[in-house]
């Protein structure tokens, strides 16, 4: 038998896309994916698996087809894809903890990739230049995705401490931004009038999702132990890239920032939630090297390109 990998997450965009990219890996017997509803797209040459990571029963699924890579790309940026924020807990949280709990107790397993965010460095006036791997954050996230995604990252430790024959790679990722990928920042840079706060010029890094599935993949492929940050190299000032998207932009006092994403929020536009109200006024900055260095591999997009290609995914749709 070859490798047996499993991918959580599987339903939503990046988890079928890397599933796919993995399915046709030779290096790869089988890949398993995992989630709570069927993929829109039918993924050749993969198994699904309708299986909830919240139930003990996916100790089950790992143990039976002998999975010894698990992909872990179940963690949800915002409530409305889980159909509220109680929700979307339980299953970042939650869901984690079970998934880890099965890890544990099946002795295939040998790899944990997990899909991080940077946002767990939180944002503020006292960041620094640039975030490397081993810093603190100065600014701890307290609420929303940014806050699940520090809780994961400190189970997905303890677990490394548990399984020390299981090598763990945690991704931190800027937002991952392109063509085919629709998450809050893209539909905030998709709003007709781009709200901002008043005296503040964040600056922005992203990831162009064909990079970010290209680290994933390597996470998969190979074996690099440890945390890392994945970013474009470069950045954008978000008033430049505003004035990229040839959208208006309006400059709100920080006091009533908040009460206006609100109101666009109940909309059903996009969802502001505290963290990234202060990600879009202070920003967040990366250090990449460590990931470059290890994986031997320098993303193909710079942040500037990496949003190119985002815009350009937007003017084809609206002609």
């Amino acid at each position: 038998m070859g490798r047996i990998v499993l991918v959580t997450g599987v339903s939503r965009y990046l988890g079928g896309q890397i599933a796919r990219i993995l399915a046709k890996d030779p290096s790869i017997d089988q890949v398993i994916g995992v989630d709570v509803i069927p993929p829109k797209v039918k993924l050749s040459q993969m198994q699904f698996v309708r299986a909830d990571i919240r139930n003990p029963v996916i100790a089950k699924v790992l143990g039976e087809a002998g999975v010894d890579t698990v992909v872990h790309m179940g963690v949800i940026a915002t409530p409305r894809q889980a159909g509220g924020r109680a929700t979307m807990k339980e299953i970042n949280v939650i869901g984690t903890m079970q998934l880890l709990a099965a890890c544990q107790r099946t002795p295939s397993v040998k790899a944990l990739v997990v899909k991080s965010s940077a946002s767990v460095y939180g944002s503020g006036p006292k960041d620094p230049a640039m975030f490397t791997e081993e810093m603190q954050p100065r600014h701890t996230p307290r609420s929303g995705w940014a806050k699940d995604s520090v809780e994961v990252e400190g189970f997905v430790r303890g677990f490394a401490r548990r399984r020390p024959d299981v090598a763990v790679t945690t991704l931190r990722f800027a937002n991952i931004i392109g063509p085919g990928i629709d998450t809050a920042m893209t539909t905030y840079f998709s709003l007709p009038v781009i709200p901002t706060v008043l005296g503040f010029d964040a600056r922005l890094q992203f990831i162009h999702e064909d990079d970010g599935l290209e680290f994933i993949k390597r996470a998969v492929l190979g074996s690099y132990a440890g945390t890392f940050n994945v970013a474009g190299s470069g950045i954008l000032m978000l008033s430049q890239a505003i004035r990229r998207t040839g959208h208006k932009r309006v400059s709100l006092p920080e006091f009533l920032f908040m009460p206006v994403g609100r109101s666009i929020s109940s909309a059903g536009l996009i969802d502001f939630t505290t963290e990234q109200v202060r990600y879009l006024t202070f920003g967040r900055v990366l250090d990449t090297s460590l990931a470059q260095t290890t994986f031997g591999h320098t993303p193909m997009y710079s942040t500037p390109q990496a949003f190119a290609s985002f815009l350009a995914r937007r003017e084809v749709s609206v002609a």
